[in-house]
């Protein structure tokens, strides 16, 4: 089989810049070893997809080169793939934070980049098997693929493959062999947008307190984000924690603040004037989940003792260990939970071999990365679409 254009990957990227490479005459064929394409498109947003991010710059995502990103995500825009939607149809809304998702469920996302293959002339085939990619000496074709359907022969050569999150979906590392295959470095892979497991008396406490969810400021590397964090059996979840993971290396310490609308040394100082008889505990649940106060007033014996002390006898040094119990939370992970149950993988194909306009290799003509396997990772809230969409249509511009 011959054809212009290879897409290796039936996920968000590859479709987006299948469709986009068809609609331009190309004869594109997308390959993808799972049963079904879009598999990750299905699963996300808790089955209606968080498309994009109305807020998506460039300071979203995370790479060692950070300029990287900028070229294609200028020239397709989260509102370019609105307009998209649009054309079909698709009723969508806002959850919170520029977060979009479908009103209906994530299916109807990949529908729509279905259709746009199936009008461009995109042939997609599952459950794909390739052994082997080589280059060769042809003018018009320069790599040859060995797989399950037979021998492909394309001009150009996309690598939309993902990267070694949720393997059970059917993610691999093999647009990383590919890569070092032909010459490109792969910067370290981690899993990322991941909850963190704990231990010792911390994963008691997350296991004994495990359901209950909460608004935090939590913090790593300097970076912080103000979302909701939830107990697990095994420790930390939630969109504050997910965020901060893709700042953390193993031994950094993460900060949270239960209290983050408040300073509590005020409040105390508060409710000393207004009714110095009600006790710490009382007054502490009516700001915080009643079954998280009862435990992390007890976690710490000097803080235990003043639990049931009315707030009129709690002195200055009393109210400054509060404040800080609550606001300054800092602990060490013991790890996350790996690429089993992350949302995405930081790191991946070192962007300075690649072209930030054509996203072809740069010492490799004819072969391009895109999408999840480079090195470019974006926040919890549809970024990672957006980079999806924009890297895949612009790459889908010049294959």
């Amino acid at each position: 089989m011959q054809v212009d254009c290879v897409v290796i990957g039936g996920g968000a990227a590859g479709l987006m810049c299948a469709a986009t490479a068809g609609q331009r005459g190309r004869s594109v064929m997308v390959l993808d070893r799972s049963n079904k394409v879009g598999k990750k498109i299905l699963m996300s947003g808790g089955g209606r997809c968080n498309f994009t991010n109305l807020y998506a710059e460039p300071d979203n995502f995370i790479s060692d080169n950070p300029h990287f990103c900028k070229s294609a995500l200028s020239r397709y825009t989260q509102y370019d793939f609105l307009d998209l939607i649009d054309r079909h149809q698709l009723a969508y809304h806002e959850k919170t934070l520029g977060q979009l998702f479908c009103d209906n469920k994530s299916r109807d996302i990949l529908n729509i980049l279905l259709a746009e293959c199936e009008s461009a002339g995109v042939q997609i085939h599952t459950d794909c098997q390739i052994s082997n990619v080589e280059q060769i000496e042809d003018a018009k074709h320069r790599f040859e693929l060995k797989s399950n359907l037979g021998s492909i022969t394309c001009q150009s050569l996309v690598v939309a493959s993902g990267g070694l999150s949720i393997p059970k979906m059917g993610a691999s590392g093999f647009g990383y062999e590919l890569a070092r295959q032909f010459g490109l470095k792969v910067t370290p892979c981690h899993a990322a947008l991941v909850p963190f497991t704990l231990k010792g008396r911390w994963l008691k406490l997350a296991s004994d307190l495990a359901g209950v969810s909460m608004p935090v400021v939590a913090e790593c590397r300097g970076q912080s984000f103000k979302e909701a964090m939830l107990f697990t059996h095994k420790g930390l979840s939630g969109p504050a924690v997910l965020q901060v993971s893709n700042y953390w290396f193993p031994g950094d310490q993460v900060s949270i603040n239960y209290l983050p609308e408040l300073d509590l040394a005020e409040s105390i100082r508060g409710w000393q004037r207004e009714s110095g008889k009600a006790e710490l505990r009382s007054r502490l649940a009516t700001l915080l989940p009643k079954r998280f106060v009862a435990a992390w007033l007890t976690i710490d014996p000097a803080i235990a003792a003043l639990q049931v002390i009315p707030v009129s006898e709690l002195n200055a040094q009393q109210i400054d260990q509060l404040s800080n119990h609550f606001h300054h939370w800092t602990f060490v992970p013991a790890g996350t939970e790996g690429y089993k149950t992350a949302e995405v993988t930081r790191g991946g194909v070192d962007v300075d071999g690649v072209s930030s306009k054509t996203f072809e290799a740069k010492t490799v003509p004819g072969l391009y990365f895109i999408g999840e396997v480079l090195d470019v990772t974006g926040w919890l809230g549809g970024y990672n679409f957006q980079w999806a969409w924009a890297s895949g249509h612009c790459a889908g511009g010049y294959v």
